[in-house]
């Protein structure tokens, strides 16, 4: 009880910088090499929970002709950015303030404080609620037609879910397959007159009984079981549940949202509330791993040039001169001495 109560009541240590990045997915990763080659003085703080973890083969993303984990593809990003001086932090942030120019941030272990912050959160995908699936998440159970369609062509593949996208998720995966089924899991659909024409139009088969297990071998599917008894031959499952978007911070300090739940930004990045920025796949943008690390490098490139301007703007320039001034001012006395002499 005595060292609980010690936890609770030990100081949080004040940490400072001058960027603050927040999430260590692909958008954080790529901001954070960006930021650490402008020799700005970045933070990444991290809980290790990127979704590119879940991912044992990344076959789209450019430069890996054969795929990828996403976790390689993590740990390459991190000693990336660490090689550019990137400073890394373990922590759950759980409140945030904004106030004079600045950000103040207060996570389980410490306090921080940064003049810019980037919100790179990501989100979480909601899987099926079906038993055993957990195991074939990645391998044969994917999230997003244009990653993974690809590698499911010519195979029985269903759609879990009950709403217009699950439709069209099915009407999409036809290129890739010729069975395409739809499982609503006992649940009543709820697409429109439309989209219930094109499933009679494509002959796209729906299933609403309750399913009641996901069945097997080394993580790839076998097949559904739906109550009752009945199975449904699968080889692979795309699911349509939802996401959640990791937008709490985003919220609290009073960013705009969309009526998803996404962080609103300009081109650039930059959100509602000034010094705030936004990318990867807490925004509106497609979330894709190389789309996530593309808006990190353009919300680093913006950071910069904000930090730059507002530096020029209250004669605070970075410099490293001293030497260079130190080299030319000896220079010129030795060809005054050499001029002397001649």
């Amino acid at each position: 009880m005595r060292r609980v109560v010690f936890e609770f009541m030990r100081k949080r240590a004040t940490i400072s910088a001058e960027v603050v990045i927040i999430g260590g997915g692909l958008a954080g990763l790529s901001a954070a090499i960006y930021l650490g080659r402008a020799k700005r003085d970045a933070l990444l703080i991290d809980e290790g929970k990127s979704m590119a973890r879940w991912e044992p083969d990344v076959q789209n993303y450019l430069g890996f002709p054969a795929g990828i984990s996403g976790e390689k593809l993590l740990r390459a990003g991190r000693e990336q950015a660490r090689r550019y001086g990137i400073r890394f932090g373990r922590d759950r942030i759980r409140s945030g303030k904004a106030s004079r120019g600045e950000f103040k941030l207060r996570g389980d272990r410490s306090i921080y404080h940064c003049r810019k912050l980037l919100l790179a959160t990501g989100i979480f995908h909601l899987p099926p609620e079906i038993p055993h699936v957990s195991a074939c998440l990645g391998h044969s159970i994917f999230f997003c037609k244009d990653c993974d369609g690809y590698r499911v062509q010519g195979k029985s593949v269903a759609i879990y879910g009950w709403n217009n996208e699950a439709v069209e998720y099915a009407l999409a995966m036809l290129c890739y397959s010729g069975s395409i089924a739809v499982v609503t899991d006992g649940r009543a659909p709820k697409w429109d007159r439309r989209h219930e024409q094109w499933l009679r139009e494509y002959k796209i088969p729906v299933h609403r009984e309750a399913i009641i297990d996901a069945c097997h071998q080394k993580r790839h599917l076998q097949h559904l079981v739906f109550k009752g008894g009945s199975r449904l031959i699968v080889d692979a499952l795309f699911t349509t549940r939802g996401d959640i978007y990791l937008n709490e911070l985003a919220k609290a300090l009073g960013a705009k949202l969309d009526d998803e739940g996404q962080i609103i930004v300009d081109v650039d990045m930059r959100t509602s509330r000034p010094g705030l920025y936004a990318a990867g796949c807490v925004t509106p943008a497609n979330c894709q791993m190389i789309v996530a690390a593309g808006q990190g490098a353009t919300a680093a490139q913006t950071i910069n040039r904000d930090l730059f301007d507002e530096n020029l703007a209250n004669h605070s320039l970075r410099r490293c001169r001293e030497g260079q001034v130190g080299r030319s001012t000896r220079a010129k006395r030795h060809d005054s001495r050499n001029l002397t002499r001649r």
